[in-house]
């Protein structure tokens, strides 16, 4: 399955009370499909999977699919530091219809790289689904290694790795070692941090799983293009890139999804809910938010 291009890891609404806003949900879905997002990423970190049940997160991954109704691909979010508990999202994703899930790697229990090796080896033997690798170990405390990435490349179900580790020589070691599955076009190499995700697809990755998307799809989108199709610099891309370098240092200057669903709420797309033990976007932090915001014309 070739997935690639600008992707979005889709904020979940929610009312000031923490339930889910679906209302709201369905107008960020349309805000995406209708800026060329080629795919969306539900119920990931930046939907708060964290605090999202297990009987909330089933719920939700068949709701996208009902919504989304095909308009774009769905990757589903199923990772987990348990392996059993990821292996059910997984499964649960699968007959819920959505066409992919991005697994992040476990997180607090720190395994080595044989745990995570068989962890992902299990779910892609068990589930016939496409899976994408999630190395982001500013969050997880625990770094999938290149040559783990590799041993991984050649199942016929894991099809990709995130990144969002920002480190070009981390970048180019996985290119290095899964050059033949790269080449045969059977894994693909997504960027999962806005910062450097320019520099990431000149590079020759296949996407990027955005955050700042939820509220730039269009200019994500036409950067994103330019930079796969390593266009001359004077049709705009850097220009972009350049553009929103402040609009992505300031998404992440609080965990995210506290700045991005801030943002949306500005923007009049979502409410101000998010949930415990995340809080609302400091106060000293929303100026400095707006500003970014009408600098780009957004509100």
């Amino acid at each position: 399955m070739n997935i690639s291009g600008a992707m979005t890891a889709i904020a979940t609404p929610m009312f000031e009370d923490g339930s889910i806003d679906y209302d709201s949900l369905d107008k960020l879905i349309d805000f995406q499909i209708q800026n060329s997002i080629s795919a969306i990423v539900a119920v990931g970190t930046t939907g708060e999977s964290a605090t999202i049940d297990f009987e909330e997160h089933i719920s939700l991954l068949e709701y996208f699919v009902k919504y989304i109704k095909g308009r774009v691909t769905l990757i589903a979010g199923t990772g987990a530091n348990s392996t059993i508990e990821a292996l059910e999202l997984t499964k649960s994703a699968k007959d819920a219809g959505a066409d992919a899930a991005l697994l992040v790697s476990p997180y607090y229990n720190k395994p080595t790289q044989e745990g995570l090796f068989q962890h992902h080896t299990k779910i892609a033997d068990e589930v016939d689904l496409p899976q994408i690798l999630y190395n982001v170990p500013s969050r997880t405390a625990s770094f999938i290694e290149a040559e783990t990435v590799a041993r991984l490349s050649s199942h016929k179900n894991i099809i990709g790795i995130k990144d969002a580790t920002g480190e070009m020589n981390n970048l180019e070691d996985i290119k290095k070692l899964c050059k033949k599955e790269i080449l045969e076009k059977s894994f693909f190499l997504y960027s999962g941090d806005d910062a450097t995700s320019y520099q990431f697809l000149k590079r020759g990755g296949h996407g990027t799983i955005s955050v700042s998307s939820n509220i730039i799809p269009n200019l994500i989108s036409e950067m994103t293009s330019l930079a796969m199709n390593q266009e001359d610099e004077s049709k705009g891309g850097e220009k972009i890139n350049q553009r929103i370098e402040g609009l992505n240092r300031i998404l992440f200057v609080e965990s995210n999804p506290i700045p991005v669903k801030y943002a949306l709420f500005l923007m009049g797309i979502i409410k101000l809910g998010i949930r415990l033990p995340l809080t609302v976007l400091d106060s000293k932090y929303q100026e400095d938010l707006k500003n970014e915001l009408k600098k780009l014309d957004l509100i």
